[in-house]
């Protein structure tokens, strides 16, 4: 690998002095600074070697985001170890039988069972610190070189049914990404790059590695913890799913007094929808206002990806002076396309990155090919799903319907599984529909079904935890609202309002917030009564 690769050199050399690395909780923060972190990284990568881990082989961790999480990736990454990390939302007990399932050798977890289990090879997370404690300082490890093939962390994906897949995740499309990041957003030393998702999700760790290699602060918070660490901590980037940023302006709206109006899209930008009408009642000033209390005054971009984001939210951010970026990329992928300054549409997810090449089948279908390929196949997977994703060369096929305009920026459209074929041939996206839908302060999430192939029917998670009157009504206005803004075919006739919101914890979202909609339609199917222009509670 080149001289440019970031994992080479972050491997093989400190951190230049002056930023840290912050963990927040909701009972306070805790502060290191990146020169400490390597330091401990060392020390507790020559206690992993004295424990008889050697390169390639596999290191779990199941655990919430903390301090000793990031140790514990970057001691692997020093000793040419592999990463395996355990969504906590999917996996709620150190199951003994993950070792032997993906081939660990051992087991980090902050899960009372898991630490007091007995088992050898499954350690309590907090160890990390007392591994490293006793090592002594001054000792240098044998370097370890990458070359862009070789394995850093393995990768679960994030399915809505079944086991995960897994798949291996290669030392050079970690390094395409981050220097193409680094390219379009300049990451520098007055910023502050605020992650609270999952560290079991690869992408997370970038921008502790990017903090290592180009010198910035991050700071790592929980999903729960991330509202009241924004105040706090005054971050210049925040990495969040639309879900979070939809969740963001709807609070953002009620703290200024109601609907903000969103400016029209810019010029030459394509919409991701018709426009929603509804009430608009607020100063913008005072939307930009309480916008700028929630994410503190040092915003300079919001990042945004893993789902598609409404043109309203988008529009609604760059509205209030919070220039807000939408991506696109898989876990097979890596990153493909990014929005960025100086090189924005709306609508779109930007223009592909350097060494990531798109083409589309004849339905529309999007393909993409990298110079250096995440991984060729699933390492676990049914048979035939790897040979359906994955050609020969490696190219993926993402499963995502788009187009690329004149200019080279992507535009998703849906999943084709998303496209509905009624009974008659019509073919339907309905992501604009749900999306249009989503406008309604009333409604969180909305998913489409098409029932025996002939009309469409909706469920809907409220925005609160209980459903009035009042957001009925408001639901049953949006539903009349949309209806009336698409065609004959792509009428909402029925809606079921669920009963409380989709989350994590109820299954029926995943932890990157998309909905699970097979599992959503196996509990509300039964709901509906086929009534025309309907609205009712399950």
């Amino acid at each position: 690998m080149s001289e440019a690769s970031v994992i080479n050199h972050i491997v093989a050399e400190p951190p230049a002095a002056g930023h840290r690395i912050s963990f927040f909780r909701l009972g306070g923060i805790e502060h290191l600074e990146l020169t400490e972190l390597h330091e401990r990284a060392g020390r507790l990568a020559f206690a992993l070697r004295d424990l008889g881990i050697a390169r390639g082989e596999r290191i779990g961790i199941l655990a919430a985001n903390c301090l000793e999480w990031m140790v514990l990736d970057l001691a692997a990454l020093r000793l040419g170890a592999v990463t395996v990390g355990f969504d906590p939302a999917k996996f709620a007990t150190a199951d003994p039988a993950l070792l032997d399932r993906y081939r660990l050798r051992l087991l980090f977890t902050d899960r009372p069972d898991g630490a007091a289990s007995g088992v050898p090879h499954i350690r309590a997370l907090a160890d990390v610190v007392r591994m490293a404690a006793d090592q002594a300082g001054g000792r240098e490890l044998p370097p370890v070189l990458y070359a862009p093939d070789d394995v850093t962390s393995l990768k679960l994906t994030s399915g809505s049914t079944g086991e995960p897949k897994t798949l291996t995740a290669s030392a050079g499309s970690i390094d395409n990404d981050l220097l193409a990041v680094q390219e379009m957003f300049s990451h520098g030393p007055d910023d502050n790059v605020f992650v609270f998702l999952p560290l079991s999700v690869l992408q997370q760790r970038y921008w502790t590695y990017s903090a290592l290699r180009f010198g910035h602060d991050v700071t790592i918070s929980t999903y729960e913890a991330a509202f009241p660490a924004l105040r706090q901590i005054r971050p210049t980037v925040v990495m969040g799913v639309p879900g979070f940023f939809e969740t963001a302006r709807k609070h953002i709206e009620a703290q200024a007094g109601g609907p903000v109006p969103t400016a029209p899209a810019s010029a030459g930008a394509a919409s991701t929808g018709p426009a929603s009408a509804g009430p608009a009642s607020v100063d913008p000033d005072k939307a930009a206002a309480s916008a700028r209390r929630l994410f503190g005054d040092r915003i300079r971009y919001l990042w945004t990806g893993s789902a598609p984001a409404s043109g309203g939210t988008l529009r609604f951010f760059n509205g209030v002076g919070l220039p807000i970026f939408e991506g696109y990329g898989l876990n097979e992928t890596c990153i493909v396309a990014k929005n960025h300054p100086g090189a924005h549409r709306l609508g779109s997810v930007g223009r592909v990155l350097p060494g990531k090449h798109v083409s589309l089948d004849a339905e529309g279908v999007i393909h993409v090919r990298a110079d250096h390929p995440v991984c060729r196949g699933y390492e676990q997977a049914p048979p035939g799903v790897s040979e359906h994703v994955f050609s020969a060369d490696g190219t993926v096929r993402t499963n995502d319907i788009g187009h690329l305009d004149e200019d080279g920026f992507l535009y998703i459209r849906g999943r084709a599984d998303d496209v509905i074929v009624q009974d008659n041939g019509r073919k339907i996206v309905v992501r604009p529909i749900e999306e249009h839908m989503r406008a309604s302060p009333a409604i969180e999430e909305c998913v489409i079904f098409c029932l025996k192939q002939t009309h469409l029917v909706a469920v809907v998670s409220p925005t609160g935890d209980t459903v009035g009157p009042d957001e009925e009504k408001a639901i049953a206005e949006q539903l009349a609202r949309t209806n009336a803004a698409f065609g004959a075919e792509e009428q909402i006739r029925e809606v079921v309002v669920a009963r409380g919101r989709f989350t994590v914890e109820n299954g029926l979202l995943t932890s990157q917030l998309k909905p699970r909609r097979g599992q959503i339609l196996d509990i509300y199917l039964s709901e509906f009564n086929d009534t025309q222009g309907s609205v009712h509670a399950a």
